[in-house]
């Protein structure tokens, strides 16, 4: 059928949909949500139909992204036709009852992803499905190396290249800003790819944000490496591995994260690496909760690497409180300078250190500790973070005064003296983003007291800091009801609350 496009002036996020009217619909066979075929000239894209009551019948409204893709002007013509199911669909449904799926139904479903084939309840369903059954060692690593072959590659030369990753948990973890300049400064190569905060205060492209641009192109990123062995920039617009890029933005509303193996091996892969320290911190404040569990996932990390031809260490770490005392994107970024400079917290230290450690082994050099140790002391690491920050076009000057924080600012006091028996990093990490962190780089909390310190009664134990007054008095009055940090008091009193209260 023949219909004329209305190109409207929104974009859907990359989602290829289009809008007929409910009488085009009959006459085409389609129900809402089903996949339509829209032919311009050489080129055609299947979207998904959305059927509206008072739309034109003889036109079909096309979102920007869709329009560009066409290559369509406004009121040009095109062809559209019901387009038949995905076969894709077919190993969605084998996965939701629980089969195990070949190499290459993985492959079919990832580029039915990449291609927009499928709709969100669609890649809902076989992510739930996958949370549900579970991956096999197999399916992790087909599903990995077709992330990766859909997406572009960066070769950075000769091996070894070197990379972490932490799989996340605990707020504050800034030790990427560390460990970069540390092994770079060693003289070999790290390009970091990084998100943005999904569902944490921080991560590590915004924490970098408040320094230097993140957004680099592929080639920028190669000329920023080529100068100064590292770089830390924001993966999202460099395309690779796209497919876990639509994945994760299902994943997020549901809450789960079935491909988390899939996922962080697809990218480091997609960025050349050969060594990689993979990051568990593992507590009751963390994503894995006990040593058992870290274990095993370690074990995992191992063997798909293996299978991927990638060198893997996994690094247990304490994850029972919020690494540092800083969390926000600035006043993280402000931390991690500060501790480049020879100040900053021991719990930092030790932990960048130990990785890069790590990393140094990997690639053969003896007492890595040590070696990057020295290098953070010597003040080389701070030299070779801000020749990064120059290299990606911020300011090789900056200095901790430099790093904007929110204006507001406002303390939680403790009531009572005693010794700091537990800390809620859940809790913690939901007052920094109702202060407004991650958008509102300057907002976040800052804790003055960790496990084991003493602290008196009217000290005050959280600063938080936020860019707009309401935003402050929203998550102080949040701070108040959670109490995230909880005291032993000298009694001996174990009673933490009572449900229900009487």
């Amino acid at each position: 059928m023949e219909l004329k496009a209305e190109i409207l002036k929104i974009t859907a996020g990359g989602k290829r949909i289009a809008i007929i009217a409910e009488e085009t619909a009959s006459l085409l066979g389609v129900h809402s949500s089903d996949r339509i075929r829209i032919v311009h000239g050489d080129q055609q894209i299947i979207a998904i139909a959305n059927i509206a009551a008072h739309f034109p019948q003889n036109r079909i409204g096309l979102y920007e992204e869709t329009a560009e893709t066409l290559k369509l002007r406004d009121g040009e013509a095109v062809d559209v036709q019901l387009a038949p199911l995905p076969e894709s669909l077919k190993y969605v449904r084998d996965k939701v009852h629980g089969k195990r799926l070949r190499e290459q139904d993985l492959k079919t479903i990832v580029k039915d992803v990449i291609e927009r084939h499928l709709s969100d309840v669609e890649i809902a369903a076989f992510l739930t499905a996958l949370e549900i059954h579970g991956l096999s060692l197999g399916e992790s690593e087909a599903l990995a190396r077709a992330m990766v072959e859909t997406g572009k590659i960066i070769d950075f030369g000769e091996a070894p290249i070197l990379d972490k990753h932490s799989i996340g948990g605990i707020p504050g973890d800034k030790t990427s800003l560390l460990v970069v300049p540390i092994v770079a400064a060693a003289g070999f190569t790290i390009p970091k790819t990084s998100s943005r905060a999904v569902t944490s205060p921080a991560g590590t492209a915004d924490r970098v944000e408040t320094l230097c641009p993140v957004n680099l192109s592929v080639d920028e990123i190669k000329t920023v490496v080529r100068k100064t062995n590292g770089c830390l920039v924001w993966g999202g617009a460099l395309d690779l591995a796209p497919a876990d890029d639509l994945f994760i933005q299902v994943e997020y509303p549901l809450g789960i994260d079935p491909l988390l193996l899939p996922s962080i091996m697809s990218k480091k892969k997609a960025i050349g690496a050969t060594h990689i320290a993979i990051d568990i911190p593992t507590g009751s404040g963390a994503k894995i909760k006990n040593m058992t569990e870290a274990h095993a996932l370690a074990a995992d990390f191992v063997d798909l690497g293996t299978r991927l031809g990638l060198t893997i260490q996994c690094a247990l770490t304490f994850g029972e409180q919020p690494l540092g005392y800083a969390v926000g994107p600035a006043l993280e970024a402000k931390e991690a300078l500060a501790t480049l400079m020879g100040d900053g917290p021991a719990d930092l230290k030790e932990k960048a250190v130990t990785i890069a450690g790590m990393l140094f082994e990997m690639v053969g050099i003896e007492n890595g500790k040590q070696k990057a140790e020295q290098i953070l002391n010597s003040g080389k690491a701070e030299k070779k973070l801000r020749e990064i920050i120059e290299a990606q076009g911020g300011n090789p000057q900056i200095r901790l005064k430099d790093i904007q924080v929110g204006a507001a600012k406002a303390e939680l006091t403790i009531n009572e003296t005693g010794r700091v028996l537990w800390i809620s990093t859940e809790d913690i990490a939901q007052i920094a983003k109702v202060a407004g962190a991650p958008k509102e780089k300057g907002a976040g909390v800052v804790l003055k007291a960790k496990l084991g310190d003493v602290v008196k009664k009217g000290d005050a134990i959280l600063e938080i800091y936020a860019e707009r007054s309401s935003k402050l008095e929203a998550a102080l009055e949040l701070a108040k009801r959670l109490q995230p940090i909880v005291l032993s008091r000298k009694t001996g009193q174990m009673l933490l609350d009572r449900v229900p209260l009487t």
